[in-house]
């Protein structure tokens, strides 16, 4: 927003009845085979009373979750986009993909998140309070294991492996976040545009845990918010143990690079 309008009451005032001046929101939704879940995590998060924006991107799904995302940007124009890619390319790309379509197109909050329910539509409002305002955290973490383990319908192996991965993380790095592989974040639009993105490597697992790391390395506040995160009841997950391997072996080669690199402190006046 130009300084000059920003002082200017009756300026915010014809922005605000135009639309113009709203800080927006666009929460990013990788999808491989998820036509059981598309519509319906579109549908309730466009519901959502604080008009969050809504990009898939779709790795060339072969059960059609693209064509049903036409659909809802048919039906709600402005409101849901979609990015289709040419094959199945990572987690980490896609979000790298997304996170760099939405800083071209000026978002103010952008925040990951599953199509599959297991994160639920009504605590975005909670992960964005987090973040707004003029203290607010630049990084709001959901957090499966801030208030001990709030994980419904996985099974009991699965359960130990995340937390004592997330522990593990915690411990290596001394990165102050309980919940460090969480997939459930909002970013601030200052913390996506101070990173440099194409140098984030990893594109599994270890994705999340190095997007944490690195804006904890930058100076940027991460804050954690308490979710219950429910195991999806549709489709198949996407998740192996070749992705858990890259988080552990991964988290050792981030934290010796660290050594070796020199991050950017982030300060108010070096960027917006």
């Amino acid at each position: 927003m130009n300084s000059t309008n920003a002082t200017n009451p009756q300026v915010q005032q014809n922005n605000q009845e135009n639309g113009q001046g709203r800080e927006k929101s666009l929460v990013i939704i990788p999808t491989y085979n998820e036509k059981e879940n598309v519509a319906a995590i579109i549908d309730a998060v466009t519901a959502l009373p604080q008009q969050f924006e809504v990009l898939v991107i779709d790795d060339n799904s072969p059960d059609g979750t693209a064509g049903i995302v036409r659909g809802k940007t048919e039906q709600m124009p402005g409101r849901v986009h979609l990015l289709e890619r040419a094959g199945k390319l990572g987690l980490g790309t896609a979000y790298i993909a997304g996170f760099k379509w939405a800083l071209e197109r000026d978002y103010d909050f952008i925040f990951e998140m599953d199509a599959d329910f297991s994160h639920n539509p009504d605590d975005l409002p909670r992960l964005l309070e987090a973040c707004s305002g003029t203290d607010g955290a630049d990084l709001a973490v959901g957090s499966r294991y801030l208030t001990g383990v709030n994980v419904v319908n996985w099974p009991m192996g699965r359960v130990l492996m995340s937390y004592f991965a997330s522990r593990y993380v915690r411990t290596v790095t001394r990165m102050p976040v309980h919940d460090t592989t969480a997939g459930f974040v909002c970013y601030r639009r200052r913390v996506l545009a101070h990173m440099d993105l194409d140098h984030i490597r990893f594109k599994g697992y270890a994705f999340q845990i190095e997007m944490k790391f690195t804006a904890w390395c930058h100076g940027f506040r991460i804050a954690e918010v308490p979710i219950v995160f429910i195991n999806r009841r549709l489709g198949t997950s996407k998740m192996s143990s070749g992705i858990f391997g890259e988080g552990l072996y991964g988290v050792m080669s981030l934290k010796f690079r660290s050594f070796f690199k020199n991050y950017k402190k982030f300060t108010d006046d070096t960027d917006s």
